[in-house]
């Protein structure tokens, strides 16, 4: 893989697609879902009307909204500019990509774990109690969003629970969404309550998405990596390509 040329179509497919031409591409977030900015191509000249412009739009609709701002993105004081606009930046990610079929037949679920696919909103609510035991946050947001997806692309969004076949408790939740007319499935997710970390669930988790993605005919797997995640997914063959920070808005 040419960690170059998957950047420039990662770029391409999945950040500028469909621009019409501006500076800027937002999400607008209706229906509760995700609102923010995915691309831009600005530089010294335009980068803070383009940021002013932003704000004015995402506030007057009363949004709170994320910058996603790559490490290849311009110009290269962008985040400077974002913190003095009121962005606050959350902890930096890494942008990785891998083969699809590479982290397919990498790793089974453990014993005493069952993989379950979620088809309604009672197992979004399992989804959303792995997330909160597992991140110590509140899932009321991503519970939201998951109903929206699931009612309106259900081919589109897959979400997979891993449950403890001892007492039928979800210890882990992961979900893959498919996006249609690009080369890349994004993993999102897998969360894994303390207790029943280091055992391998995350790594299966990630295989049986993958396996997922391939069947569709996606060449290839896109993750936001956290520190903790990304040790991992480097040895299931996942390339670093670049570092990815939310700025945060609030009104």
């Amino acid at each position: 893989m040419d960690p170059a040329a998957v950047l420039a179509l990662f770029d391409d497919q999945m950040r500028r697609a469909h621009d019409s031409g501006g500076r800027v591409r937002r999400e607008d977030g209706e229906d509760g879902g995700w609102c923010g900015v995915v691309w831009s191509a600005l530089d010294e000249t335009t980068a803070d009307a383009a940021i002013a412009e932003q704000v004015h739009w995402f506030t007057a609709r009363g949004r709170e909204f994320e910058w996603k701002l790559y490490g290849h993105d311009t110009p290269v004081d962008l985040s400077v500019r974002l913190r003095a606009a009121g962005f606050t930046a959350e902890p930096e990610e890494t942008l990785m990509v891998a083969p699809a079929e590479g982290p397919a037949a990498v790793a089974e679920p453990p014993d005493g774990i069952e993989l379950r696919e979620v088809t309604d909103a009672s197992g979004i609510d399992l989804v959303a109690d792995v997330h909160e035991a597992a991140f110590g946050t509140s899932a009321d947001r991503l519970r939201q969003q998951l109903r929206a997806q699931l009612a309106d692309e259900p081919e589109a969004v897959g979400m997979t629970v891993a449950v403890s076949t001892a007492d039928g408790r979800p210890v882990s939740a992961a979900r893959l969404e498919l996006h249609e007319g690009t080369d890349f499935a994004s993993l999102w997710g897998g969360g894994t309550v303390p207790a029943w970390r280091g055992r391998g669930i995350y790594r299966a988790l990630v295989a049986h998405r993958a396996r997922r993605a391939a069947t569709h005919g996606y060449p290839y797997l896109q993750t936001d990596a956290l520190p903790t995640s990304r040790p991992i997914l480097q040895r299931l063959g996942f390339t670093p390509l670049t570092t990815t920070t939310p700025y945060v808005y609030v009104p």
